[in-house]
């Protein structure tokens, strides 16, 4: 090897300023797991999902689908059901799938893990009769995307049990029949 000289070179050092990684939060951290997870949803309208965690674990998770082999919604259609609030308003949903965080409490009871004190991770509001599951069975802590257009009985019961709802987005789901 032939011996080499080494220089004195002054190098100059550019002061580039790189955007630095900005880790999430945990609750950043669940929503994002929650828009993976309504990938698999079968009923495309808005792909709902739930992730239940409790000590920063995910316990279960849950999408918007059929009872297990009957046929989805994105196979075979919606099965549309009109529904008339307390103030005379109708509207249509569909009745074919489960919601994603009764999915996700099933696959809890269904593999016999505890989710009492958990924290629910979820697209949309839970609607009131979800609400109501949810407080049965334990949940604590709700963080919610956006919410959900039929959301107000929900938010009721949930500060009358105890259960805490974070709202990321103050914003109303919306969705259209496909």
């Amino acid at each position: 090897m032939p011996n080499r000289k080494i220089r004195n070179q002054k190098i100059e050092i550019r002061n580039i300023k790189k955007d630095k990684y900005k880790r999430p939060s945990w609750d950043e951290y669940f929503l994002n797991l929650v828009e993976i997870v309504g990938t698999r949803s079968t009923c495309d309208r808005g792909r709902p999902s739930c992730v239940i965690v409790k000590d920063r674990r995910v316990l279960a998770t849950g999408y918007g689908g059929s009872p297990i082999g009957q046929p989805h919604c994105d196979d075979v259609g919606h099965e549309m059901q009109k529904q008339i609030d307390e103030e005379g308003n109708i509207s249509e949903h569909c009745v074919r799938t489960l919601h994603a965080e009764v999915n996700a409490l099933c696959q809890a009871a269904k593999f016999g893990i505890s989710i009492d004190g958990a924290t629910l991770y979820i697209k949309f509001t839970p609607c009131y009769t979800c609400a109501k599951m949810v407080v049965n069975a334990g949940i604590k802590r709700v963080v919610s995307q956006v919410k959900y257009h039929a959301g107000a009985k929900t938010m009721k019961l949930f500060k009358q049990a105890g259960v805490k709802l974070e709202i990321k987005e103050n914003k109303v789901a919306t969705y259209e029949r496909q």
